[in-house]
């Protein structure tokens, strides 16, 4: 039996909480020249002073201030779109003190309930929401929509502001969190596509891509190693980083299995014991919650490695480990490391 961890990932871990930790005191001590310049609309001063704080947390964070949900303003800090940040940015939310009538606190952008009367200059022309048209396409059995979105003003701009202003209306349409798990492809576009809609429509449709995906679903996989020999993957569906937000230690479990057929599948007393394995940590990690998740399993060449992503405060890990310690079919192994952008699962990513 074998265990692999990292001690420099406890390490950057122990950094990042020390930095969140230092942004809430500052924040605590600052709240009265803070309130004041949101009071004034002082954005100038707000830059000068929550900039060097965020950026203290993560130099890559973006941060805005908008207006809240059920206090008068909220605080973002968002990874912007890159997974390898997301955790961050929700243990920040995570530490947040409690919202008040003045402030809440957000880690990715929300939807804005007055998204169609929004506007701002984008590229010195005036971006108005009511103007942009969406062609939406939903690939058949996909949990996505593609997105090709036209504008008046983007034959105007270059290439990347155009990508820039239709993400953001995006975020203000669907809130950042839910672009990432409903919105595939996205195409800004200098003609009207065909058979476009408003923006406004857009939640309804991703709405009702998402009722088909309710419940918990799992897709069978086949394929070939870079060695040519067969491959079977059962993968969780739709499998996303940003459904387990805090998960982002990878604990991939190796078990070699005796019992194999032709092609190196197991069977036989061989899958009969992995099916048994795999029900017992599925109990361990329900205990758990939110915690930890099940992403995959894949079996080939006499092996079953099991991909398991997990909060690394928790204790998934330690069940592992004590799990694979009645393993009798050769030496199983545990391998726990950082991943927070679920590369070694980015096969099987939805």
């Amino acid at each position: 039996m074998r265990l692999f961890g990292r001690k420099d990932e406890e390490e950057e871990a122990g950094g990042q909480d020390e930095a969140i930790a230092g942004f809430w005191t500052w924040w605590q001590e600052s709240r009265p020249r803070l309130d004041s310049l949101v009071a004034e609309g002082e954005a100038t001063g707000l830059e000068e002073w929550l900039a060097p704080a965020v950026a203290a947390i993560h130099p890559e964070l973006v941060w805005e201030v908008a207006p809240g949900k059920e206090a008068a303003h909220a605080l973002v800090v968002t990874a912007a779109g890159d997974a390898e940040l997301r955790p961050l940015a929700h243990r920040w939310a995570r530490a947040a003190p409690a919202a008040d009538l003045l402030w809440e606190f957000h880690p990715s952008r929300q939807a804005n309930p007055q998204a169609a009367e929004l506007a701002i200059e984008v590229g010195g022309y005036a971006f108005a929401l009511d103007k942009l048209m969406l062609g939406l396409r939903v690939p058949r059995n996909q949990p996505r929509v593609d997105v090709s979105a036209y504008h008046p003003i983007f034959a105007e701009l270059d290439e990347e502001t155009r990508m820039e202003a239709t993400l953001l209306a995006l975020d203000w349409l669907l809130g950042e969190d839910d672009v990432a798990r409903w919105v595939g492809e996205i195409t800004p576009a200098t003609f009207q596509p065909i058979d476009a809609v408003a923006a406004v429509h857009l939640p309804a449709v991703v709405a009702d891509v998402a009722s088909g995906y309710a419940e918990e679903e799992w897709v069978l996989l086949q394929g070939q190693t870079a060695t040519g020999a067969p491959l079977v993957a059962t993968v969780r569906h739709p499998l996303r980083p940003v459904d387990h937000p805090l998960c982002d230690q990878h604990i991939a479990i190796t078990l070699p299995y005796a019992h194999r057929d032709e092609n190196g599948l197991p069977v036989d007393g061989s899958l009969e014991a992995l099916r048994d394995f795999e029900e017992r940590l599925v109990a361990r990690l329900l205990k758990l919650g939110d915690d930890a998740v099940l992403a995959a399993h894949l079996s080939t060449e006499g092996h079953r490695i099991i991909h398991v992503y997990a909060d690394p405060t928790g204790d998934a890990a330690i069940h592992a480990k004590e799990l694979i310690v009645s393993w009798e079919e050769g030496e199983p192994r545990v391998d726990v490391a950082a991943d927070p952008g679920w590369t070694a699962a980015a096969p099987f990513l939805t």
